[in-house]
């Protein structure tokens, strides 16, 4: 005699493809972006009342030219006291980064994470042709794991 199991068969999970779960669905579209022009003090103003750490600078065609965070404000605060030299006169330009990177919208959420891991950045640009059409930040791929926390990781 053999044994017999009263459980049934059981269906597999269907592996969901990553790729569905793209950075372009969980990034911000609505941003608040700087132009190089713009003073550090505006900038500073702007950081606080929004709550936000930084923010893309942007020219009038909506090109990337670089990121201005609060790191940067700090050091333009430092040295302005440094060298005895109002802030007033300081702009953006002069002190923002310039070579950023950036991500693909349509990369996976978990690459994302990848990358925030490698590269200890907040945030990261996402283009199309040539043009900001939003941004990620660590916060947003914490609230992608929030929504999908009711299925399993590893189907993902």
């Amino acid at each position: 005699m053999g044994i017999i199991s009263f459980i049934g068969a059981r269906s597999k999970t269907k592996k969901q493809d990553e790729t569905r779960i793209k950075v372009s669905d969980y990034m911000t579209r609505e941003l608040i972006t700087f132009t190089p022009d713009q003073s550090v003090m505006e900038v500073i103003e702007t950081l606080v009342k929004h709550k936000i750490s930084g923010g893309p600078v942007v020219n009038h065609r909506y090109e990337l030219l670089g990121i201005i965070s609060e790191g940067d404000c700090i050091k333009q605060l430092n040295e302005s006291r440094y060298y005895n030299m109002p802030i007033d006169d300081a702009t953006v330009d002069k002190f923002m980064v310039k070579n950023v990177e950036t991500i693909d919208g349509n990369a996976s959420i978990f690459d994302a994470a990848n990358k925030f891991i490698e590269t200890k950045r907040r945030r990261f640009p996402i283009l199309e042709e040539g043009r900001l059409i939003g941004q990620i930040s660590q916060k947003d791929v914490m609230k992608a794991a929030l929504k999908m926390n009711s299925q399993h990781w590893r189907d993902f």
